[in-house]
């Protein structure tokens, strides 16, 4: 991907065969987990390994008329085998992007984990979700909408590192980074306004990465350049973030959610932190959804 996508037909022109990536997908005996699977793999450059039980797989397979890829499929038994191996299988290097299927977050997460065997990196694991809003110009980025309940401080400083690492694999450099509150104004009754300035500070001294970090910023002064102007607040970001960091999951959920279902927005989520990236997707996601997730995740699988 030579420049910045300002959309998901961007980031899908940006994905070649000479970068095809493998899809490792962990309890893969399911539905609508397959068909988002074989619909991603007709439209994207990407390999996949089905791990789960090999019956009900060639069964639902054989139901959409597919007959999965050649020795594309680990026979496994109950979740937490699927898990494992899974892991195993990203972590030996024989995939590049790690897939939830009918099986709970948690006994993913708890395989990813693992301190002997799993395939988490330094610092923490954040989810980032990327929307396309008909209402702004560009990507945007909400970090963390579904991992991190409250994050402290310093963990909210290693979710703005992972955006920033997450935006330069997507060659956006310097992204420009709102930490968005109730109020531009900073309020100990309000600790995430103290957090955002001293994320400001520490953006500042060089700590957070090669990004643009203002806060406190309330959301429509860092989505619009105008409200900036009718407050009077100066910004050099404002009407042009590339990532809405949220004081908690709560916000971010809402966010995203709202943007999602009122604002008629796509969006594609990625957890970020690990040796891998990872679609984590609900059961109730859109098929479109579950598409741009993979899709994204293979993008940022691709360095």
């Amino acid at each position: 991907m030579k420049t910045a996508p300002s959309n998901f037909d961007d980031l899908r022109g940006g994905l070649t065969a000479h970068d095809a990536k493998t899809l490792v997908v962990a309890a893969a005996h399911d539905l609508h987990t397959l068909e988002a699977v074989y619909a991603a793999a007709r439209e994207l450059p990407m390999k996949y390994i089905l791990v789960g039980n090999r019956e009900k797989i060639l069964s639902i397979s054989s139901g959409l008329g597919i007959a999965p890829e050649m020795g594309a499929i680990e026979d496994c038994g109950g979740d937490d085998e699927c898990a494992r191996k899974s892991v195993s299988l990203v972590r030996d290097g024989y995939g590049d992007v790690l897939m939830k299927g009918i099986l709970d977050s948690g006994t993913l997460l708890k395989a990813v984990l693992d301190k002997d065997m799993g395939i988490r990196d330094s610092g923490v694991m954040s989810h980032i979700a990327t929307l396309q809003v008909p209402a702004y110009h560009k990507l945007i980025l909400v970090t963390d909408a579904g991992m991190i309940t409250d994050p402290s401080l310093e963990q909210k400083a290693d979710i703005v590192r992972n955006a920033v690492a997450f935006c330069r694999l997507l060659n956006l450099k310097k992204p420009k980074i709102a930490a968005i509150s109730a109020s531009e104004s900073i309020n100990k009754k309000f600790p995430e306004t103290v957090d955002a300035a001293e994320l400001q500070a520490m953006c500042t001294r060089g700590e957070l990465g090669d990004c643009l970090l203002e806060g406190p910023l309330s959301f429509d002064i860092a989505i619009s350049s105008e409200s900036a102007k009718s407050k009077g607040f100066e910004s050099v970001i404002s009407g042009n973030s590339d990532i809405l960091l949220v004081p908690n999951i709560s916000v971010g959920n809402v966010l995203a959610k709202g943007l999602l279902f009122w604002g008629n927005a796509k969006m594609a989520g990625c957890v970020v932190g690990a040796k891998a990236p990872i679609v984590l997707v609900s059961r109730i996601a859109s098929a479109e959804e579950k598409l741009l997730s993979i899709m994204i995740c293979l993008c940022a699988g691709n360095n």
